[in-house]
């Protein structure tokens, strides 16, 4: 039973809307078996709700604040642009009360009056370009099963003709698709905070629900609150995640990761395969190499806490061009990186940003960034928290974060042994 639970909760965790007839049908009678318990934990624990019907699961999942979704992503891997994700609104807003059946060439015409309404200037429809962004708005849906291609395909909208498809349409499931407080939010930007917001639950759900949904969390990421909670209960938190989710805590001074030795729960891979991703695991080691301080430590020990350092202008691009010189051709790397460093370096910092291995300076949490109104963000008093002022720099520009370490390739020496004489030296990656 508690594995048939853990399954079902890793699935939900990784793809927050299941349908009955969709991808994972084989586990969706796992889930609706353990619908109460798992509705009971998902909310004790991180304060998401589970909705269960007979033909699919929702779990409602709650953001992070500003600059940290997981982005949706076109076929090509081409992130959604801000015009995209209005085109998948849009189309969302019209789906929950149009008929079961409709031709496309109706949808995308109910979607362009529905824009009209709403005040919104749709790029040109008419043009390929604008094809091409409500396409991948409307294969988004289809993938959610929100949109069935019963005759033709929604991609039929890009052809130069202008071709015709009939699709069918799960208006349940296109209710169930937005998870923030619409009704309540004022704008963009009030959504945003509202679904941020961890409610009665403060900085424990909080907390955990960084832990869960981010590859890494730095201490000054934190509030005091925040930071006082974790560090007093992150060994029973292990255990708890290790019971729920099958993940293990990896503890550092600098912050907390949560690891999946199955490496299924993450849309991020690193070290991966690809130009960017060999790109980015070698400039971080690089990185590491040439920026790692030489004497961190922890306040407890008498040690100057260290998150992240400084990188100097123009360090990432002369180890880029380091990179494609020694690896790029022998490495087969796409010749349009090759040839257009600017981009390589935007793809390249991307990935890092997003595995938490470096950032932009500026404010963090720990300072009051972000937080709802009204949020708790002092620890209790009389409370001792780890100090994280300084930890890393201000400023403008980028900084390394501590994590990166963790990629960086370390030098192991063993004694010579029988078999052969002098040192063995071997470079080894950390899993």
């Amino acid at each position: 039973m508690a594995a048939e639970r853990r399954t079902a909760a890793r699935l939900l965790l990784a793809h927050p809307l299941i349908a009955s007839d969709g991808p994972h049908a084989d586990l969706f009678p796992l889930i609706r078996r353990h619908a109460d318990w798992l509705g009971k934990r998902f909310q004790q624990v991180l304060g998401y709700r589970l909705l269960v019907d007979s033909s699919y699961a929702r779990l409602f999942k709650a953001g992070l604040g500003t600059d940290s979704g997981h982005r949706l992503e076109r076929s090509t891997g081409t992130p959604f642009t801000p015009h995209t994700y209005a085109c998948l609104a849009l189309a969302l807003s019209v789906l929950v009360t149009a008929p079961e059946q409709m031709l496309l060439s109706h949808l995308v015409a109910d979607i362009r009056a529905a824009a009209a309404d709403a005040g919104i200037e749709l790029e040109e429809t008419g043009r390929a370009a604008g094809k091409r962004t409500l396409v991948a708005a409307l294969r988004q849906l289809v993938d959610w099963g929100v949109l069935i291609e019963t005759e033709g395909r929604v991609a039929a909208l890009a052809q130069e003709a202008g071709g015709e498809a009939l699709i069918t349409i799960d208006r349940e499931l296109a209710r169930v698709v937005v998870a923030g407080p619409l009704s309540q939010a004022r704008n963009g930007a009030d959504l945003v905070r509202r679904a941020a917001d961890p409610g009665f639950g403060g900085p424990r759900t909080y907390v955990r629900r960084m832990l869960v949904e981010t590859p890494v969390v730095h201490l000054d990421e934190l509030t005091d609150a925040e930071r006082d909670w974790l560090r007093t209960r992150q060994r029973r938190e292990a255990q708890a995640f290790s019971e729920l989710l099958g993940l293990e805590m990896e503890i550092r001074a600098e912050g907390v990761a949560l690891v999946d030795p199955e490496e299924e729960l993450t849309d991020l891979h690193l070290p991966g395969t690809g130009t960017v991703a060999q790109a980015a695991l070698l400039l971080a080691e690089r990185l590491v190499e040439r920026l790692r301080p030489q004497e961190p430590g922890h306040p407890a020990t008498g040690g100057t806490l260290t998150i992240g350092v400084a990188v100097p202008d123009g360090l990432v691009d002369e180890v880029l061009a380091e990179l494609i010189t020694e690896y790029g051709q022998r490495s087969n790397w796409q010749r349009g990186y090759l040839e257009d460093l600017p981009s390589l370096r935007e793809a390249v910092l991307d990935l890092l940003v997003r595995m938490r291995l470096i950032a932009r300076a500026g404010r963090l949490r720990a300072e009051g960034e972000g937080l709802p109104e009204g949020y708790v963000e002092e620890a209790s008093e009389g409370r001792t928290v780890t100090d994280v002022h300084g930890a890393r720099p201000g400023g403008d520009g980028w900084v390394l974060l501590a994590a990166a370490a963790r990629y960086a390739t370390q030098v192991t020496v063993r004694p010579a042994t029988a078999v052969g004489k002098g040192t063995d030296v071997q470079e080894e990656l950390p899993l």
